[in-house]
Order: structure tokens, then C-alpha cells, then sequence
């Protein structure tokens, strides 16, 4: 836990402040994670005084050695916990980069584009760690994702529609 939330944060350490408010989405059972936010939020404030975020939780969608086949139902729950979630937030853009929690988040987001409620932009930076293969997360979200990135040349080869920019986290 928290290595994904390190990775993400150290890409939005680079990000200017129009990105704001920023609405950062965590497992329920995420401890670490929220710590860390709060953090980098606190930092942030000192550079950046008109910082904005939020903290919203939804349930888990997979766990550590959970079986196949009730992780879609837990997925598909996460899945209608995230619409009125997404739906209430309405982002414009959509960062992350590889925890089971973001493909909910990016479903929700891909649905309500389809319903024309609310088009936003996701952005998938695959894990610094994923260097041969994807993550069961970004299997997923390469199909649904406006930008898929990668961090190594092995996985741009593998699969086209991504974009390598090296080494960014």
C-alpha cells in the first residue's frame, strides 16, 4: 500500500496550480494513502495558497488475492458506488496510474461521456514497476483511456496506442 500514491503524487508535484481543486479517490480500506495526501496537500499550500482538494473513499474493487470471480462482483459495486461520485464531481480530467480503485473511477467517467452528461479526459501512466507487461488496471484501461503512458520502450512496442515518455515518476 502507498506505492501508487507516491507515484501519483510525485506527478502532481509538477503540476501548476490551474489544476485545482483536485479530488483524489481511495479504497475505504486505504489507510496509508490519505496520510500521504494530506501531506503533499499541506506542502503545496505553502507555494500554492489558493490549493483546493478532497478526499472521497469508495469500496475496494479487488483485494490482495481475491478470487477472479467475486472480484467482479465487487468491481461492478465499486463501479455503481463510483457513478454518483463522478457524477457529483464532474472532473475534467482524470490522472492515474494503476490501483484497482482507478478502473471504477474511469468507468464511471467513460459512462457518463457516453451519456453525454460529462466528457473528461483520462490520462493512464502505467506503473514505473510494469516493465514487461501491463497491470490487470491498465489491461483495462487501455481501451478506455483518452492517453495511455508508459515508462518503457518494451511496453510501447507491446502495445500501440500507448505513449512513451520514459522515465516520469
Amino acid at each position: 500500500a502507498g506505492g501508487h500514491t507516491t507515484e501519483i503524487l510525485r506527478l502532481l508535484s509538477c503540476l501548476s496550480e490551474s489544476y485545482s481543486p483536485r479530488h483524489y479517490v481511495l479504497a475505504d480500506s486505504d489507510k496509508m494513502s490519505e496520510a500521504k495526501i494530506r501531506s503533499f496537500e499541506q506542502k503545496r499550500a505553502e507555494t500554492f495558497s489558493e490549493s483546493q482538494f478532497s478526499l472521497d473513499r469508495i469500496p475496494r474493487s479487488r483485494e490482495v488475492r481475491q478470487s477472479w470471480i467475486s472480484s467482479v462482483v465487487t468491481t461492478l459495486y465499486s463501479i455503481l458506488y463510483s457513478l454518483p461520485l463522478t457524477y457529483k464531481r464532474k472532473p475534467d480530467l482524470i490522472l492515474c496510474n494503476g490501483p484497482g480503485t482507478c478502473v471504477p473511477v474511469c468507468l464511471s467517467a467513460f459512462v457518463l461521456g457516453l451519456l453525454r452528461i460529462k466528457r473528461t479526459i483520462i490520462v493512464y501512466v502505467e506503473s514505473i514497476c510494469r516493465v514487461e507487461t501491463l497491470s490487470l488496471s491498465g489491461k483495462i484501461l487501455y481501451y478506455f483511456s483518452d492517453y495511455f503512458i508508459v515508462q518503457w520502450p518494451d511496453l510501447k512496442k507491446k502495445y500501440p496506442k500507448s505513449v512513451y515518455l520514459g522515465r516520469i515518476v
